[in-house]
Order: C-alpha cells, then structure tokens, then sequence
C-alpha cells in the first residue's frame, strides 16, 4: 500500500517541534554567550583580559601572539588504533601544520621572559577529518576552572589592590603547584627541547565503541640541555625561531606521541591534577618537523587551533577548559581577522627553511 502524504495537523505539529528545537538551540547559545546573563564570565571577557595595559596588538593572536609557523607530517605507527578508531591514528603518514609559540600577548616579548611555551598542531587525514591540538610545556595548568582562570587574568591586572593576586593565590591554593613549577623547572634554549602536554583530558573511542580517557604528551628527540635565565637572556630577544629555523634546516625535528591512558578514578576535569607517572603509555607515532616558515606568510597564521576540532574516535571529556578555550579562540580569532590591515604583513617569498 502506498504511504500516505502527512496531513496538515501532522504537518503543522512537525513544523512546532522544529520551532521548540530552534529556539531551545538558540536560548542554549545565547546563555552560553552570556548573552542573558550580563554578569556571567563570558568568552569575550576572557579574551578581553588578556590583553596587556596598553591593549592587544591588533592582528595578532591575543595570547600566544609569538610565534614561527612549520610544516611536517605525523608518522603514526598504528599502536594507538586499539585505543581510537581516529584515522590519523593508524598506520600511516598524516600531513601536519603547526607552530612553536610562547604564552604572551606580546608578539615582541623577549623570548627570556615568557615562562611557558607551546605546540599547536593540526593533522590531516584522507577522509577531510582534522585533529587539532594546543598543548604547552608545563605539567599541569595554573588553576582548576575557566572561572578561576579569569579570575587569575583580573587580579594579575588588578593594580589598585597590592593583595589582589595574594588574595587569589589563597582562594586557589592550586596555583601553588604552577608558581612552584614556573620557579624552579629548568629552562632550555629551544623549542627542539621541550616536552608539550595536552594537560586537558579526553575521550578516545576505539573500533569496539569503547571509551577511554586519556592525555597525550610530545616529547622531544632531542635531549634538553639546561640553561640559566641570565644564559637565555643573553641569546638576544628572537634566538628561539633562530633556533628552531637553524636546527630544521640541519635535520628534521622529532617528537613521540606518547598517550597516557587514565585509571579509574583519576582526575579528568581538573587539568592541575597530574595523573601519576605509572599510567600506561602508548607510544603512538613521531611527529617530524621538515620546514620552518616565518609566521607572517606561513601556513599556520590563519589557522584557529581549536582544541575541540577532533576526529571521529576523539572527543571532550567532563574537563570544561576545551570547550571554553574554543570559544576564546573564536573570538580571538574573529579579532585579529578582522584587524588583517594592522598585521606587520611581510613581503611573499620570505620563508625559511
């Protein structure tokens, strides 16, 4: 028997099912933008806090706005496919963009002076998914929640109150830990060097449909060689993508991703609580570093790294810091767009190697 065309009562219901979908969707954005909430922390505000006194450099990321752009691939070497059926993550070799940075909204702050130092990456796959990922050198972030990260982003800025960050220090006894880090880890002259970790936890899913969390860690080929803050001041304001350009253009740079895989019961909504080192590790494949392009003209400048731009076979855990840090990216980026004419843009043809 033929089916029937829907009657007009049906009709007209479907049409107000859709209707209460939309307008949920768009109450749901709209609080979440803090649009119905004026005193809610918002994603513009975060961004907005980042700024430095003088105000942002216009064109430029508002924060990790220094930076050099490279070109590679990820070797992947298939053991990790038991734990995520993400294509990337199978046997094979993946076109990789991405770029060294330092955590300042200054893209002319002397490389000696900015304490945390981060890889962002984005792999292809054949199929047009991505996985993009923004990881720095630290062990663990400073604070807990997004909140407590505006927070700390007011109060560090709070010059009328001399208690202001001695106040939220005691509210935030975490930040101890990082302040700890930041003081006595040791340096190096190279982002060759460093150790990047995701810290944010997520889910991996594998073929089965199982589920489980994990963080993930870069670490270097090259052995880290330790050297004193007066040592790096000394190198001049730019020697890191001096560095970096030189040792590429030597040799390819390496890296090993390394996932930790989470026991029951350990942490995964809090980025300042470090999983214990005797988590199993699956060493998943190599990241190769092949050229080095200045930022003005290379591949990575207009590239958004948001951290929830994930393959099938990844996703977020409960740790709600990728989910707020893809909607500061958003804003920044949709910022520095729309400043392009402020960009210090650099003649075509000036890469390096």
């Amino acid at each position: 028997m033929a089916d029937r065309p829907p009657s007009t009562a049906s009709a007209a219901r479907s049409l107000v099912l859709i209707a209460v979908v939309v307008v949920a969707l768009v109450a749901a954005f709209a609080y979440t933008a803090g649009w119905l909430s004026p005193q809610r922390i918002t994603p513009a505000k975060v961004v907005d806090a980042l700024a430095p006194p003088s105000g942002p450099a216009l064109g430029f990321r508002r924060n990790h706005a220094k930076g050099v752009c490279f070109s590679g691939d990820f070797v992947s070497n298939g053991a990790a496919a038991a734990l995520s059926k993400a294509p990337m993550l199978a046997s094979g070799t993946f076109p990789v963009t991405g770029r060294f940075n330092l955590a300042t909204p200054d893209p002319n702050a002397p490389d000696a002076t900015v304490r945390v130092r981060g890889l962002s990456l984005r792999i292809g796959a054949p199929d047009g998914s991505e996985w993009r990922t923004a990881m720095i050198d630290a062990p663990f972030f400073a604070v807990s929640t997004p909140d407590a990260f505006y927070g700390l982003l007011k109060a560090s800025a709070n010059k009328s109150d001399p208690d202001a960050m001695k106040n939220f220090a005691a509210a935030h006894p975490e930040l101890g830990a990082f302040g700890k880090w930041a003081h006595s880890a040791p340096w190096t002259a190279s982002f060759a060097e460093e150790r990047y970790n995701s810290l944010n936890s997520f889910i991996f899913t594998n073929a089965a449909g199982q589920d489980q969390a994990v963080r993930w860690s870069f670490v270097p080929a090259a052995q880290p060689e330790t050297v004193t803050p007066d040592e790096l001041k000394a190198k001049g304001a730019n020697f890191l993508d001096a560095d970096i350009t030189q040792r590429v253009h030597s040799a390819p740079q390496r890296w090993t991703l390394v996932v930790m895989v989470a026991n029951p019961g350990d942490p995964t909504a809090d980025p300042t609580q470090a999983w214990p080192d005797d988590r199993r590790k699956v060493e998943a494949g190599t990241l190769v570093v092949n050229t080095i392009e200045p930022e003005a003209d290379g591949p990575c400048r207009d590239l958004n790294f948001d951290p929830t731009v994930l393959p099938p076979g990844m996703h977020v855990s409960d740790d709600p810091f990728p989910a707020a840090r893809s909607a500061a990216y958003a804003v920044s980026f949709d910022r520095r767009t729309a400043e392009d004419k402020d960009y210090p843009h650099h003649p075509a043809g000036g890469a390096t190697q």
